[in-house]
């Protein structure tokens, strides 16, 4: 059965049985805090088990996108090494929230896997929850167990303990204890050999979990207690490429048609046999899993960079690129040549990955071409790193500098330590690493109390696109403790009109009036698991109040003005660069806008002109707003509106119109294009391969633009004399400032000559060697020409030559050629060990090398010491 069939099939089932079949979400979650990505397929639903949410339907069914990197559920490093963990996988799920419980549950998991998909019933085992003697002094699962009876003999239905028969979405919220379903597929040989049960969640490749029901029957509170929750809710995951492995009738989910082809495409291209080679095979698999993490990522929005979600992205290519660059000897990009197989099987079940086939491709390759230099560069600081090293270890403080500072991996580094004969200090590179991580557990930490709820059942609605200021009533609140804000309180009204941080949009801000008079300022504004909060330093001294919620009008109307030229800057691009174009991020904030895109060369000075005048075009034109609040998705498309990738929306939209300008949008608007008054850009460049991104700015900015550009043109005319014409006049100075460089340089090389001779008396000899060392005022150029004539006739002559300019420290050796190989003589290494004289550093080739410092009181100590060489 071809996996494309599998989940089909799965989801059939599910329709059959009264679920809604829903799309998987973007991996990257945007409204919530506490995950990067979706690791389960439970995460999207969040706000229906919180509560915070109602779903169009209680049962639902999908395939989600998954990915496993960091946190608590790190799967990468036993990717490639196993057969069985990734970093990209599909959860099949079936949900219930407040609907069916554990009777339907596992009723439909064994019809589904024992009937449907026809898996042997004797290589299935089950586990149910043992009860816990700890804190939460947890009862046995009875209720699971009884009714697994009914399906399955009891000797295949095992006790697990806590780690494994008891699911927790996180420290706080809701929680259960779960039912797990296990399949052996080892021959029948090995099954004689040890019982299946005794293999069960202890890690071996071929007895493996493919299901897990979790029964949501509690809440964990901030304190740790449980609590009961009012509506019990079904939670289920089963791995898709686990599943496929079963039914393809193979033993690792690398044999499967979700992978086999990729493999193929890199034996190919990388010119190697999987199956033959156990490092060979950990790097294909390796390869093969990270380049669907990766692409799916890009799809989804979230590009590499240097910082969180995109840094985690970085890092899984950057491992697939080090592991083809060791094993598969490939010292050029090729993972980015795997996306065309990889749409091709993937994108009917996921089209984003089909129209997005271009932007990932260039995205990937520029990754890679950056870190193959990195590599290279890192090899470089290797070999200076063990150059002169009496000691065959290494420090672990260098290779943790070499990776920190500049990105070459340890492991590699460890590989060609090992290769060449060195090793390095472990120890002392885990303290280092662990002191960075505790810096930044220190930074980031925070701790949350439950939330205390005020009034129950209270419905929040946001009011904020009608009025900037309302009654409310406050309905619950929790303490937030964090390193970086202190103390701070989280509110949740009835009503708000605050727009909460989403589509790019700050959060807004502003105060809270109480009867008595006193005010509470609103320091931001986001949404969480569907609930919009609000940031505040104090509660309010009456819980049970109703306060006046007022926003910030000056800052949420230049927001206003921001978020309104995005739309119209999108449209513009598309109009002048071509349709190609779309939006791949934006953040709109009230002082100025930034607009990510997609397009592929850089923008002319020119095209930026014209997507200025287009914008300032419209709102010369007075557009209004046209704003529909709920229209089905199908019809908002269908008249043209542009919806974003790695945004999830629902079955009804809000549109945002102004003339032709149609989009799909949460945000808050200008009621007319007028009110922008003004759209200038600030800078247009790269983000990545493919993205480009440009820094805007309206209304009051482009006022203080204007007013200091008017400021700066009238000082460059005072500067000079009042000029009538100030561009011809630093045109005049410019000239006249190059001919006069003209005439220094030649004046420093007449000066050079000059002393040339002087210099050739000062030449002394040191066991045969020719020897001169000098500081001299001159630049580096003066003293590269000067070292070179004199080599050029004195032989084996060695130079070192010190300078000073203008408080910046200069070292420059020269060595004969002939030097260099009968004496092993080698400049770079001599000028990096004599640069921590003048607190700087450099290198260069074994005849000629320069360093530069800050102190050029070293400079004399770094002339006097060099002797020590001859």
């Amino acid at each position: 059965m071809k996996s494309s069939e599998i989940r089909s099939k799965f989801l059939e089932f599910f329709e059959s049985k009264s679920h809604d079949i829903v799309q998987s979400a973007p991996m990257v979650l945007k409204n919530d805090p506490t995950l990067m990505f979706v690791n389960s397929g439970m995460a999207p639903f969040k706000e229906y088990f919180l509560g915070n949410g109602t779903p169009k339907n209680t049962r639902l069914t999908d395939t989600q996108k998954c990915l496993r990197v960091s946190g608590k559920h790190n799967d990468l490093e036993e990717v490639g090494y196993d057969t069985y963990h990734h970093t990209l996988f599909e959860m099949l799920g079936n949900w219930s929230f407040g609907d069916y419980f554990k009777t339907e549950a596992i009723a439909w998991a064994w019809e589904l896997l024992t009937e449907v998909f026809n898996i042997d019933k004797d290589i299935l085992y089950v586990t149910v929850f043992e009860g816990s003697d700890d804190a939460d002094n947890l009862k046995m699962d009875t209720e699971a167990y009884d009714i697994w009876k009914q399906y399955i003999s009891e000797d295949r239905i095992l006790k697990g303990n806590k780690k494994d028969n008891f699911w927790e979405m996180g420290d706080q919220g809701p929680c259960g204890p779960c039912s797990e379903i296990h399949v052996d597929i080892r021959s029948a040989e090995e099954k004689t050999k040890v019982d299946g049960k005794s293999l069960v969640n202890m890690d071996h490749p071929q007895v493996v979990e493919i299901w897990n029901l979790v029964f949501m029957q509690y809440n964990r509170k901030a304190n740790g207690s449980l609590e009961v929750l009012p509506n019990k809710h079904i939670d289920t995951g089963m791995g898709f490429e686990r599943l496929c492995m079963v039914l393809q009738n193979v033993t690792s989910n690398y044999d499967t048609d979700v992978f086999t082809p990729i493999i193929r495409e890199i034996e190919t291209i990388t010119n190697t046999d999987y199956g033959k080679d156990e490092k060979i095979d950990i790097a294909i698999r390796v390869i093969s899993d990270h380049v669907r993490a990766v692409a799916f990522s890009i799809a989804d929005g979230q590009l590499p960079s240097n910082t969180g979600a995109g840094y985690v992205i970085r890092r899984i290519l950057r491992r697939a690129v080090r592991y083809g660059f060791t094993f598969l000897d490939k010292k050029e990009p090729f993972i980015y040549r795997l996306v065309s197989i990889l749409s091709a099987r993937m994108g009917d079940a996921f089209p984003e990955i089909k129209s997005q086939k271009q932007l990932i491709e260039n995205v990937i390759k520029e990754e890679e071409t950056s870190f193959l230099r990195t590599l290279d560069q890192g090899l470089v600081l290797l070999d200076r790193m063990i150059e002169g090293e009496s000691s065959k270890e290494i420090s672990g403080a260098k290779v943790f500098e070499l990776k920190d500072t500049y990105g070459f991996p340890e492991d590699l580094t460890d590989l060609i330590l090992r290769e060449r004969g060195f090793t390095y200090s472990k120890k002392e590179f885990a303290k280092k690493l662990q002191e960075q991580k505790d810096r930044g557990k220190e930074a980031s930490a925070s701790q949350s109390d439950d939330w205390v709820v005020i009034k129950e059942d209270a419905e929040e609605e946001f009011v904020g696109y009608d009025t900037l200021e309302t009654q409310v009533s406050l309905t619950r609140y929790r303490k937030v403790t964090s390193k970086k804000d202190g103390e701070q309180y989280q509110l949740v009204f009835n009503m708000t009109p605050f727009y909460a941080e989403g589509g790019g949009q700050v959060g807004d801000k502003g105060y809270l009036e109480q009867p008595n008079g006193d005010v509470i300022y609103i320091l931001d504004t986001k949404k969480e698991n569907n609930l919009i909060i609000h940031f505040a330093k104090n509660l309010p001294k009456n819980l049970d109040a109703t306060m006046k919620a007022v926003v910030d009008v000056k800052q949420r109307y230049r927001t206003e003005c921001n978020h309104t030229a995005t739309h119209l800057l999108h449209q513009g691009l598309r109009e002048i660069l071509g349709t190609h174009v779309e939006q791949k991020g934006s953040s709109v904030h009230s002082k100025y806008l930034r607009f990510d895109f997609s397009h592929f060369s850089k923008v002319t000075d020119e095209q930026l002109r014209d997507v200025e005048d287009f914008v300032n075009a419209r709102i010369a034109g007075r557009l209004p707003l046209q704003e529909n609040r709920s229209v089905p998705m199908e019809q908002a498309i269908e008249e043209g509106a542009m919806a974003l990738f790695g945004e999830k929306y629902g079955d009804a939209v809000r549109t945002i119109r102004f003339g032709q300008s149609i989009e799909l949008c949460g945000g808050t608007h200008v009621a007319n294009t007028a009110d922008i008054w003004h759209f200038k850009i600030k800078g247009e460049g790269a983000v990545a391969a493919g993205v480009r991104r440009i820094e805007a700015i309206t209304n009051d900015a482009v006022k203080d633009y204007f007013a200091e550009n008017d400021k700066a043109y009238a000082d460059i005319k005072s500067l000079l004399n009042n000029a009538k014409e100030p561009t011809a006049a630093i045109e005049k100075i410019q000239l006249e400032n190059a001919d006069l460089k003209k005439q220094v340089e030649q004046l420093l090389k007449d000066k050079a000559k000059n002393i040339k001779g002087d210099l050739k008396a000062e030449v002394s000899q040191i066991n045969g060697v020719n020897f001169l060392t000098k500081e001299l005022d001159l630049d580096a150029n003066s003293l590269k020409d000067l070292a070179f004539e004199l080599g050029g006739e004195i032989d084996n002559l060695f130079i070192l030559f010190g300078s000073n300019n203008d408080g910046k420290a200069l070292l420059t050796c020269y060595i004969d050629k002939k030097l260099v190989a009968e004496k092993s003589l080698n400049a770079g290494t001599i000028v990096r060990e004599l640069g921590k004289h003048i607190q700087g550093g450099g290198g260069g080739q074994p005849f000629f090398a320069t360093a530069g410092g800050k102190n050029p009181d070293g400079i004399a100590k770094a002339l006097e010491e060099v002797k020590a060489y001859l």
